[in-house]
């Protein structure tokens, strides 16, 4: 169940950058912890899913701009809760999975907390689309230091320090740049294993080679322009 736009401030906002997702958003709201708010963020959908998502009482934000990078930052802009949240919209990633990702931020041991995918079943994870995550997260480890093993978009972090990183892609480089801006400032940053399931209908981004080469350059592409940074720490919790 979801908080009421109208009622007290929600605990925590859940950002889900949608498109064409009618059927997988009544299984993905169902799961939305209590006191939480989802802030459906319709990017052009035609389909009807912004008013499923009303109908099951989400939040709905309208971003004409499209691009996954483009919705998220609308949803991270409507929110108003302390801590934020992002996930897939498709019904591949179980949101209620992000308590514990929450309350890892709000208890101050870190500053942006990520699931790793861990494929369950035939198809969830494309060896394209898997090939090409692995390629950035050795990418990644040259530009930061960072050993992660995954970038997926189940993720967790508080609202205030996330604006003071000045994202600036609008595209599949969004949930990279956060990332890289996020260990340029210092942030800490954990990384736990959450299932991977396969998706309600097709897949805009990994379902093709070419899906997959796009968002590929676009990540590519911010790791180039983004070059190392050492600033001091943004983000609440302590230093470094």
């Amino acid at each position: 169940m979801t908080t009421s736009p109208f009622s007290a401030a929600p605990a925590v906002d859940v950002v889900l950058p949608c498109l064409d997702e009618a059927e997988a958003l009544p299984w993905v709201l169902a799961r939305i912890p209590a006191g939480w708010r989802a802030v459906v963020v319709d990017n052009g959908s035609t389909d009807g899913s912004a008013e499923v998502a009303r109908a099951h009482g989400a939040t709905v934000v309208r971003e004409e701009r499209r691009g996954f990078g483009a919705a998220c930052h609308a949803g991270l802009l409507a929110a108003t809760a302390d801590v934020v949240c992002f996930c897939d919209c498709d019904a591949s990633l179980d949101p209620s999975l992000l308590a514990p990702f929450a309350e890892e931020v709000r208890a101050g041991r870190a500053d942006l907390v990520l699931g790793r995918r861990r494929p369950q079943g035939h198809g969830s994870w494309p060896a394209h689309a898997r090939a090409g995550n692995l390629a950035l997260c050795l990418l990644l480890r040259r530009r930061t230091g960072l050993t992660l093993r995954d970038l997926g978009p189940l993720r967790a972090a508080r609202r205030a320090p996330l604006l003071t990183l000045g994202l600036t892609d609008r595209r599949s480089g969004y949930p990279l740049e956060m990332v890289v801006r996020a260990a340029d400032a210092g942030w800490r940053i954990t990384e736990h294993d959450v299932p991977y399931l396969p998706r309600s209908g097709a897949s805009k981004v990994t379902g093709t080679w070419r899906g997959t080469w796009q968002a590929v350059r676009d990540m590519s592409r911010v790791l180039r322009d983004t070059p190392p940074v050492r600033r001091e720490r943004t983000a609440p919790g302590g230093t470094r």
